[in-house]
């Protein structure tokens, strides 16, 4: 949602407002009203951030009991990402996805916006959707960053630089 108060005053007791983006999968209207959103779908915005150029950029978290689930409202989405809209047009589009069963979190860019770091928490995470890790086999869900046969998935810090150099998102 966005507002501007009355007069461009902090001050106003009174304000106008706009939903920037209504979230949800268009398939399950009951769910989600339809959502308004403009480009691909999300659902569960959890985190966000806006940069110097004013690109809005929106991380999710999905719930892992309804994530990936046939008639669950989320079946289309897929796993947690992270998105960016346009606040000009609100054309949002899927900038990442994260492995499963993890949640998006923490987002930080440079002044210079050409590296960003997004934080991946608790990856591999049970999830109806594909199983619970135990102490046998901890990689059941996911073995994310490693992929190691004998490793467990982790919590990571992603680097993010576009090649040949320029801003993030642009």
């Amino acid at each position: 949602m966005s507002w501007n108060e009355t007069g461009d005053d902090f001050r106003s007791l009174t304000f106008d407002w706009n939903i920037f983006a209504l979230c949800g999968d268009p398939a399950y209207p009951a769910l989600s009203a339809a959502g308004n959103i403009v480009g691909d779908i999300y659902g569960s915005p959890d985190g966000i951030m806006v940069d110097d150029d004013g690109r809005i950029w929106i991380q999710t978290d999905i719930s892992n009991s309804s994530q990936n689930l046939v008639s669950k409202a989320y079946d289309n989405i897929g796993n947690n990402q992270m998105l960016c809209a346009d606040p000009v047009s609100g054309e949002t589009r899927r900038f990442l996805v994260g492995p499963r069963g993890c949640e998006l979190t923490g987002i930080a860019i440079t002044p210079d916006q050409q590296t960003m770091f997004v934080n991946i928490q608790h990856p591999g995470e049970s999830t109806p959707a594909f199983g619970s890790p135990t102490n046998a086999n901890p990689r059941a869900v996911s073995n994310w960053p490693d992929y190691d046969p004998d490793g467990r998935p982790r919590p990571a810090t992603v680097v993010i630089r576009k090649i040949g150099g320029g801003k993030i998102g642009s």
